[in-house]
């Protein structure tokens, strides 16, 4: 059973992305035969795409690496198209076919256009309208042998803008419906040389692997498998020869308040020629009975990682607990060798047995004298509930109040018997962090990741202050946690006022305190970073589910999550339910509900209310605090306050996936079901329900069978409704009046979107 929860409940990593051109190359083949369930071009399968990117100053080159397959019985002939970049300005451009350099055309927005419309009606599909607008590239591919492979290789060089210190780099990287099957492998790898100082580097699109060289390189890394890429590979980072790099993204659309995210990321040192900071931390591990076996053999490798890394000026501790704590030095010591190798010793020693003593174990790390100046880190690892002694959760957690400002208590859950409410209360109340491993993980792994991010401290009590004629306000997260080495501090809030400002954030760096300040500018219209409203509505999301989780629900609450989740496309097993919930008590009629297959799905929605169900059953009492549900919750909700990737137009659209018949949520998972042969290999086959929910253009639309429906119309019923048939002259006109709305129709040709108070419905 609670395994069965995890799968239910893991964390899907990426979230939602409103992209500016949203595909690289494809091939259209030429009088193909339409195969039920996907493009003309889908004929084909994509084996690999390769991006190698190198970015000096403000010049990027881009080399694109293809490699189509034809798994059909007949030769075909096709045309490769590049949309471009929007702004991309191309002084170079190569293609290499089979080893052959390869002419190109360069086509202008409105030739392409024309070419996009033209494939539009023959494969009578709209996903080309989308790239209305665009210019683009094109070559014909013949012949395509039956059975063959045909490898493209493109190299292009852009001049991109810095505009207020920040940097964009867009690839275009849409292959979801220009493949029949699944991409076996898909990779980005992006080489950042400047001549000033870098700072943050930040992809609000792709969880990437980031990597420093000094401050003034970076190598930005994605890599997956087996996988239907559909959101645009986004990069944006800054350069400042401040120690602090600050910087501001606004987005505004209309008379309504605004949202902004704040990026504050450090260099080498926060003053020049600065060593790393001298810190006190102390391990605290649960040696109890269920502790026996594999997973003491990890806390074992995992806690030598950590005492291997101590820099020279740290002092730490050990203490093991069970039926009582027992420490190693009973104080700080200097991380010298003698003290390294006893410390060695001790946990080579570790043994599993007894109770668990959590209250004891906490008090006794907290008795240590420290220094003002150096900040305190406690790592705390427990497998269980608490055992001997107190075991009150109220009393625990108020046994930890009034400690020093300069402490931090990192819970790891270990398994799911642990009490979640009892280390997440403790983690929020000494800014720190809770994490929990599962079973299946491997706690050597986690705890050495993490403690590889944490290990110097660069500010600590971060406080950030606005000024100017604009007020802020729901800042999440609304206190901000320390920044380390090599991290990024991002903050998202909403503001009312616009105009020029300042933004000043201090901190503690070795016992004096640090001011920064920079000036930036509150927009009042900027609709072009509409990926910052998603991540701000999913955090404030999260946090609202955790009120509910922790505190109980509310009407407020609940209705504010319900406005949120259907507004931005937020679509998790507690959203999705709250939806159908509110859209099934309104009597809305069926033709306008975002959640129609979802509502007929009896087992996604049975498990999508008993998720919803237990976040209010843990508030109610401590018993429902522990277990594979209670994690499942707790991950879900940090999750979703912490999030800095959302997912793309095209992508699996919120945090969690509720999948058909299946409520089935880890990416892997995801990417397996998307990647099981099916009966036609559409591109459309086996979705699940959060990839029926995608924001275009900063408005939300629901799949349902064929048809998508605009989350708008539900505050308009009564506004006029006009029929237009796909394909006809009036619909390429509804498209040449409305040219922003041409990546909202692209959606399908079964589309009900409202455009100046009036709902189109495409057939």
């Amino acid at each position: 059973m609670k395994k069965a929860s995890r799968i239910i409940f893991t964390l899907f990593t990426t979230l939602f992305l409103q992209s500016i051109a949203r595909a690289d190359g494809l091939i259209v083949i030429h009088d193909a035969p339409r195969v039920a369930g996907h493009f003309t071009f889908a004929p084909l399968e994509v084996v690999y795409h390769h991006v190698k990117v190198d970015i000096t100053d403000q010049v990027a080159m881009t080399s694109v690496d293809q490699e189509f397959y034809n798994p059909n019985n007949q030769q075909l002939e096709g045309t490769y198209i590049f949309p471009l970049p929007e702004g991309a300005h191309i002084d170079k451009f190569a293609m290499d076919i089979d080893g052959k350099i390869t002419e190109a055309e360069l086509l202008s927005s409105d030739k392409a256009r024309s070419l996009y419309e033209e494939i539009v009606r023959k494969s009578k599909d709209p996903a080309l309208l989308e790239y209305i607008g665009r210019d683009a590239f094109k070559v014909r591919i013949f012949p395509i042998e039956a059975h063959s492979r045909k490898r493209i290789k493109i190299s292009y060089t852009q001049l991109m803008k810095n505009d207020s210190g920040l940097t964009e780099y867009v690839y275009p990287m849409n292959t979801e419906k220009f493949s029949s099957r699944p991409l076996k492998d898909v990779s980005v790898k992006v080489n950042i040389t400047n001549t000033q100082p870098l700072r943050s580097v930040y992809c609000p699109s792709h969880n990437c692997d980031v990597r420093r060289d000094g401050d003034n390189k970076a190598v930005v890394g994605f890599e997956d498998h087996n996988i239907r890429p559909d959101t645009d590979f986004k990069l944006i980072f800054s350069t400042d020869p401040k120690a602090l790099g600050i910087n501001l993204m606004t987005y505004r659309n209309g008379n309504e308040d605004g949202y902004f995210l704040l990026m504050a990321s450090p260099g080498n040192g926060i003053t020049e020629k600065a060593a790393p900071q001298a810190k006190d931390i102390t391990f605290v591990l649960d040696t109890s009975g269920s502790m026996a076996g594999a997973k003491m053999e990890q806390a074992r490798k995992a806690l030598k990682f950590c005492l291997a890394n101590l820099n020279a000026e740290d002092r730490f501790d050990v203490i093991r607990f069970s039926t009582e704590p027992e420490p190693l030095f009973d104080k700080l010591q200097p991380a010298d060798k003698a003290n390294l190798d006893r410390a060695d010793k001790f946990v080579n020693d570790l043994k599993a047995i007894g109770g668990t003593a959590i209250d004891a174990a906490l008090k006794k790390a907290l008795s240590y004298p420290t220094d003002s100046k150096r900040p305190y880190l406690i790592i705390f690892l427990t497998d269980g509930l608490p055992t001997v002694g107190e075991n009150k959760e109220d009393r625990i957690v108020a046994n930890i109040k009034n400690i020093s400002s300069t402490i931090r208590i990192f819970p790891f859950g270990i398994g799911t018997d642990v009490n979640t409410h009892l280390l997440d209360r403790i983690a929020n109340d000494t800014n720190a962090f809770s994490q929990y491993v599962l079973p299946e993980e491997d706690l050597e792994i986690k705890l050495s990741n993490f403690y590889a991010k944490i290990k110097e401290p660069m500010l600590t009590n971060v406080k950030v202050t606005y000024t100017g004629d604009v007020k802020t306000s729901q800042l999440y997260p609304a206190v901000l946690a320390d920044l380390f080495k090599g991290q990024m501090l991002t903050s998202f809030g909403r503001y009312s006022g616009s105009g020029k400002g300042t933004v000043k954030i201090t901190g503690m760096y070795n016992g004096k305190e640090q001011e920064f300040t920079t000036d930036v500018n509150f927009a009042a219209s900027d609709n072009k970073q509409s990926f910052i409203p998603k991540l701000w509505a999913t955090r404030r999301v999260g946090w609202l589910l955790d009120e509910i989780r922790m505190h109980g629900e509310s009407k407020e609450l609940k209705e504010e999550v319900i406005r949120l989740a259907r507004e931005h496309g937020i679509v998790t097993p507690y959203t999705a339910y709250l939806i159908m919930e509110d859209e099934t008590r309104r009597n809305v009629p069926a033709s306008a509900r975002n959640m129609r297959e979802f509502e007929g799905d009896d087992l996604a929605r049975a498990r999508a209310k008993d998720a919803y169900d237990s976040t209010k059953k843990e508030a109610a009492s401590e018993v429902n605090r522990s277990g594979g549900q209670a994690v499942a919750n707790a991950q879900a909700m940090d999750a979703l306050k912490a999030t800095t990737q959302a997912p793309g137009e095209k992508s699996g659209n919120g945090s969690l996936t509720v999948g058909k018949g299946d409520a089935r949520l880890s990416p892997a998972t995801a990417q397996q079901q998307n990647a099981s042969p099916q009966p036609n290999f559409g591109y459309r086959s086996a979705q699940n329900y959060n990839q029926q929910a995608r924001v275009v253009k900063g408005r939300a639309f629901y799949q349902n069978g064929d048809q998508w429906t605009d989350s708008t119309i539900q505050s308009n019923a009564n506004a006029k409704k006009v029929e237009i048939k796909f394909g006809t002259d009036e619909y390429f006109a509804l498209i040449t009046k409305h040219p922003d709305a041409a990546a909202w129709i692209s959606l399908g040709n079964s589309v009900d979107v409202m455009i100046d108070n009036t709902i189109y419905c495409i057939r």
